[in-house]
């Protein structure tokens, strides 16, 4: 999910950036180029063990508020599923020949089949969102 990041510099300091939507979350960086991986493990450490952490907002919802203004923004695309660690069941429907071919497959590749399915969504998922 692409969440709105504030970045800003004071002269002679590293880059601080945070999370309007994620309240405690910091990060920095003294280059640029590493800013978002730091922002990732900035927002898995603070959320780790969580079962969700709140949604992202547009950066036009903070863009024009006083305690943004001296930096910019950056839209940073965190993935949920490093945080979200916390396992729920569900019950789906699937054609029986295919949910074989997921088993022999997900086995064919020593994973479990809600290890398959996940993992298949995330790739999905990550390529819609490139």
């Amino acid at each position: 999910m692409l969440y709105p990041l504030y970045v800003h510099k004071d002269e002679g300091s590293a880059y601080g950036a945070s999370f309007p939507d994620l309240p405690g979350v910091f990060t920095a960086a003294d280059d640029l180029n590493d800013l978002l991986a730091m922002a990732q493990q900035a927002v898995e450490a603070m959320f780790e063990g969580e079962a969700q952490i709140p949604d992202a907002s547009s950066i036009e919802h903070w863009k024009d508020s006083k305690d943004y203004a001296d930096g910019f923004w950056m839209l940073v695309n965190i993935d949920r599923s490093k945080i979200n660690t916390k396992p729920v069941r569900l019950n789906i429907s699937l054609p029986e020949s295919l949910l074989h071919d997921i088993d022999v497959f997900a086995k064919a590749h020593h994973l479990t089949r809600s290890g398959f399915l996940a993992k298949a969504a995330i790739d999905v998922m990550s390529k819609e969102i490139a």
